[in-house]
């Protein structure tokens, strides 16, 4: 078992959750929540708001899956990103689990 943390811009979700469906990922957790990133180093003259912190509307998604739902998600998320003119993209990362109580049930 696997735990998968998925990141994006709010305006992400639906495309997020589409692609959980596709990689057959049916059950997990989602919040919104504040992303921040530091940019005191960056140039002035690259930061058009004159502010070190810049906050975004992220959401986070989590979810326990089998391995073999891992890769095709990568493929799905990878595929999303090649695509996107944003500078905004979709992370994933995913962690072994070692142990838990969580049982996960074949459909």
């Amino acid at each position: 078992m696997k735990l998968l943390i998925i990141t994006s811009i709010v305006a992400f979700e639906k495309d997020v959750k589409k692609m959980l469906q596709k990689a057959n990922v049916t059950t997990y957790s989602f919040k919104e929540v504040t992303g921040y990133k530091d940019i005191s180093g960056e140039a002035i003259e690259n930061n058009w708001f004159a502010s070190e912190l810049n906050e975004t509307e992220s959401i986070l998604f989590f979810a326990f899956v089998k391995k073999e739902n891992v890769d095709s998600l990568f493929h799905f998320v990878n595929e999303f990103n090649a695509t996107q003119e944003s500078l905004s993209h979709i992370h994933v990362a995913v962690l072994d689990i070692e142990k838990s109580n969580q049982t996960l049930y074949k459909v």
